[in-house]
């Protein structure tokens, strides 16, 4: 039997194996270098490639999909802005619930608009704990979702956001600086977050370079996400994919 991405997720974790996502916004890549990075991809054994953004329409996330399916089978999942961003041309979804704010619309509320058409849906739905993570620089995430994110150095509110919404049976937990963050989410922060809860932790905002990618999946990161440094150099997709696969390299070889 295949097994789900969310199963191969767990399974990686518990085996200590790092995962890489190619963020792809449709809407910055309209005009832009879409077909190199994923040919840079395709030949960097990217795992995944997250697609989504704060202001994409339907028809432009389609096409988007459509053009990733006929090129690779690298497994294709939403991570949606809105309520809006949905396809069947996706292989899964992040089901984002954003605990870090006191929105409730975002907490639950669009996701009851949601839940019959994904319930209907092919797509592999996966809870996930979103935490926004001050970056530095205001974001569009938090101009869209009315939300503050939680400060940078404050490790034990985001270890304890994340560890209830284990406890709320969520399945992933994902920390986001936004896109291009002037300080990542922190080693630090990482390293306590991870250490608190058994689900798998994603990472992403700011990761502009193969040292931090490494230095996140280190402290505990079990998938780095990186999109807007790649938009400006695909190239750099081989550095950060090789980086973050040398981790698994050296379990294997143990």
């Amino acid at each position: 039997m295949t097994k789900t991405l969310y199963e191969d997720l767990v399974e990686g974790k518990k085996r200590g194996q790092k995962k890489f996502a190619v963020l792809i916004d449709p809407d910055k890549m309209r005009l832009s270098n879409m077909e190199d990075i994923i040919k840079v991809a395709i030949e960097s054994k990217v795992d995944y490639f997250f697609i989504g953004g704060s202001l994409i329409v339907n028809n432009m996330l389609d096409e988007c999909l459509q053009s990733i399916k006929n090129q690779c089978d690298i497994p294709l999942v939403l991570f949606p802005g809105n309520s809006f961003q949905l396809s069947y041309r996706a292989d899964a979804i992040l089901f984002l619930s954003l605990i870090s704010g006191r929105n409730p619309e975002l907490l639950i509320g669009r996701h009851v608009m949601t839940a019959p058409y994904l319930k209907v849906s092919p797509l592999e739905v996966m809870s996930t704990g979103y935490m926004l993570i001050d970056g530095g620089v205001p974001t569009s995430v938090t101009y869209m979702s009315n939300t503050s994110p939680i400060p940078g150095n404050k490790d034990g509110i985001a270890l304890c956001t994340a560890l209830a919404g284990e406890m709320l049976g969520l399945k992933l937990v994902y920390m986001d600086a936004g896109s291009g963050a002037k300080n990542p989410v922190s080693a630090s922060m990482i390293d306590q977050v991870s250490s608190a809860i058994q689900i798998p932790l994603i990472v992403g905002g700011g990761i502009s370079s193969p040292e931090k990618a490494l230095e996140n999946v280190k402290a505990g990161a079990d998938v780095i996400v990186v999109g807007n440094a790649i938009e400006k150099d695909p190239q750099l997709i081989k550095e950060i994919a090789r980086a973050i696969h040398s981790v698994n390299e050296t379990i294997a070889a143990e």
